[in-house]
């Protein structure tokens, strides 16, 4: 996917307050917890790589990334009060506020961008769309994307919250936290299918289980998945034409 589908959107824009007031709110003091995998990252993305970090957040990976020695690394979030907390907490860092698309790098500007727990912020399926098609957009043909999110959990409390707020918003797995947050996990064909529609083939998957911003714990999916070639449009064989006369 290109760019230009894109240009000017800025995710969770059509809502009134969005589920982004959230995050510059109660949701910029929380303590992220999705982690790392470590022998994905090595085995998938070398140190030489430059990383996007979509999400970034406060720069929590962003810095695990640079001090396990990844020197081309760049933090981009939509939240105004999460940078600044990351620039607080991690000034040598390159974090950058993008509150819409295109994002200010050019096409296939990365060898690998990261999308941690991302998508579970993100509750509507055309904000879902446009972050990942963006970030088809940026990484280079044969680079990686690294995604880890939530998938639709199995245990009594989550699937009660899934019911009760399926009809309010349309779509079963998004749910409302008591402290104001919108979250959403997802069927894992629909992760996959996210990725497929932005250009990338998954080549790796990897469960797990992490701690929730609200000191749960449930159940990820990491999956590795690799920018396919981008093909140029076909040109049609120009006209035969006779030998001129005259």
């Amino acid at each position: 996917m290109g760019g230009g589908l894109f240009r000017g959107y800025r995710p969770g824009m059509t809502s009134s307050q969005g589920f982004l007031g959230f995050w510059e709110t109660t949701g910029s003091a929380k303590t992220f917890t999705h982690p790392l995998d470590p022998a994905l990252l090595d085995a998938y993305v070398p140190r030489s790589a430059r990383v996007l970090d979509y999400g970034c957040g406060y720069g929590r990976l962003t810095a695990e990334l640079a001090g396990a020695g990844y020197r081309a690394v760049r933090g981009v979030d939509v939240s105004a009060a999460l940078i600044a907390r990351g620039k607080r907490e991690h000034p040598e860092l390159e974090l950058l506020r993008c509150p819409g698309f295109p994002l200010p790098f050019g096409d296939g500007a990365f060898d690998a961008a990261l999308l941690f727990a991302v998508l579970t912020c993100v509750p509507r399926d055309a904000d879902q769309t446009a972050i990942v098609g963006e970030l088809g957009r940026l990484v280079r043909p044969g680079g990686v994307l690294y995604l880890s999110d939530v998938p639709l959990q199995g245990d009594a409390v989550n699937r009660e919250r899934y019911a009760r707020f399926a009809e309010r918003y349309g779509t079963y797995g998004v749910f409302e936290t008591p402290d104001g947050g919108v979250f959403r996990h997802h069927p894992p064909e629909r992760l996959r299918g996210l990725v497929r529609e932005a250009g990338f083939s998954v080549v790796k998957e990897r469960e797990g289980s992490v701690a929730t911003l609200d000191g749960r714990t449930a159940e990820r999916l990491q999956i590795i998945a690799r920018r396919e070639p981008v093909h140029p449009e076909p040109v049609p064989p120009e006209v035969s034409r006779g030998p001129a006369s005259g």
